[in-house]
């Protein structure tokens, strides 16, 4: 087993972070690895297995979160005025695992990771790798 943290800075309030190549850089270092576990560490991020090819759908998810979850009107936020992070961070799940072969995440062609921050910015992100 192997484990790391990814620290990340956001620069808005929800950002999606492309974070695939720091990770399969990661898998090529631990070939013998056959499954990577990434785990979003606060309760407002998230992990999302997406499309990165046209980064409309970065801002289509987003824009669908916030139809779905709008600030502004959950009881949370009278608390900090996040609820809707939280909410989206729930949506989207914490925790995500790639099957590895041969240090080679085996994402579809299309497919790469992202760490979603809905309560930014932030200089303090983390990122769970664990390596099995």
């Amino acid at each position: 087993m192997h484990r790391e943290i990814v620290v990340l800075s956001s620069s808005g309030r929800e950002e999606l972070i492309d974070v695939t190549d720091r990770l399969r850089a990661i898998a090529q270092a631990h070939p013998e690895a056959a499954l990577m576990a990434l785990f979003a560490r606060g309760a407002t991020s998230a992990v999302m297995i997406q499309e990165n090819w046209d980064a409309s759908v970065r801002t289509d998810i987003i824009e669908c979160l916030r139809q779905i979850a709008p600030r502004g009107r959950w009881l949370h936020d009278k608390e900090d005025g996040n609820a809707d992070a939280h909410l989206k961070s729930g949506i989207v799940g914490p925790s995500a695992t790639i099957p590895l072969d041969g240090g080679r995440m085996l994402l579809g062609r299309w497919q790469n990771v992202f760490f979603c921050d809905f309560d930014g910015p932030r200089t303090d992100r983390e990122l769970i790798v664990t390596l099995l």
